[in-house]
């Protein structure tokens, strides 16, 4: 059963059908599960049978003939990468144009650094209840999806702003490019056969991203209530550990996501889900990005 929960969701386009079409697609750099040749395909207690996860879409084909990897035929109403591409620039442009907005329209100097804070933290916490129904919808919304970029660009683009001109010159940058290069890297790797996403892969990093999530949540509450750092993840040595950690996090989700894209092309997916991928591809970039930006700004106030 696919996991509802924004962060641990990867927006599976298999809703139903197991943990998110895990060993029925082919993989990057590697032939077909089920097929022969593949010494795991007996004997594997993460296999399940092959199977297409729209065979009861009425936009689904299949060509599994010869123990071929499922091929879409470019038919209209079907996704295909140009509409992962176009839908994830439209999502992280909306989000880019509202926090550039929210970078030069609130300021954050001593006398209004109070009131743009809590603007953002509200945009954040309408961010994340819009992400939240987005997870238990079971159609996407493009209109919910911006809606949700867009609040999320504010709340970035004040904290950027806060960290860049307070705290550390350049770190909205910085955070950039680490961002880019980590979402080039997982690519690359995935494109190359080095990553193999699987049933065994997706469990662990779940494991770990919901121990991860839980760790910082009662960090924030020993903060909240206690006041200080909490017990001191998100400072110092350990903060940027912990940071270094959701990096990676942030980059196994990545492969996660590349992963559901080439499931989706491959069995044919309706072309709405199309926003699903480009959904799941901005928050996974945005934790990237708020990983980056935290150890920045840990970095600089520690010299």
């Amino acid at each position: 059963m696919r996991s509802r929960n924004p962060v641990f969701s990867r927006r599976g386009f298999s809703r139903d059908n197991g943990y998110a079409g895990f060993n029925t697609a082919p993989q990057a750099g590697g032939p077909a599960v089920g097929t022969q040749g593949n010494p795991y395909a007996q004997g594997n207690p993460y296999a399940q049978p092959s199977g297409n996860p729209y065979a009861q879409n009425p936009y689904a084909q299949q060509d599994l003939q010869y123990g071929a990897p499922p091929q879409a035929p470019a038919t209209a109403g079907r996704m295909t990468m140009d509409d992962v591409v176009l839908r994830t620039a439209t999502t992280l442009g909306t989000l880019i144009v509202t926090a550039a907005l929210a970078w030069a329209l609130l300021p954050v100097d001593d006398a209004h650094i109070s009131r743009s804070y809590g603007i953002g933290v509200g945009a954040a916490l309408i961010g994340m209840v819009l992400a939240f129904v987005q997870s238990f919808k079971r159609k996407a919304s493009p209109a919910l999806i911006v809606t949700y970029a867009a609040f999320e660009g504010v709340f970035l683009g004040v904290v950027s702003s806060i960290v860049d001109n307070r705290i550390a010159s350049g770190a909205a940058m910085q955070a950039v490019i680490g961002t880019m290069a980590v979402f080039a890297a997982v690519l690359i790797a995935y494109k190359a056969g080095w990553i193999r996403v699987n049933r065994r892969f997706y469990g662990f990093v779940m494991a770990a991203a919901l121990g991860f999530v839980l760790l910082m949540a009662v960090n924030l509450l020993f903060a909240v209530f206690g006041g200080g750092d909490g017990l001191g993840f998100r400072s110092g040595g350990l903060g940027i550990f912990f940071g270094v950690i959701g990096i990676i996090l942030g980059a196994c989700f990545l492969a996660l996501d590349f992963k559901q894209v080439e499931d989706g092309i491959a069995y044919g997916a309706p072309r709405e889900e199309a926003w699903l991928a480009a959904f799941g591809l901005t928050l996974t970039l945005v934790w990237i990005y708020m990983e980056f930006l935290r150890i920045i700004a840990i970095l600089n106030q520690n010299d």
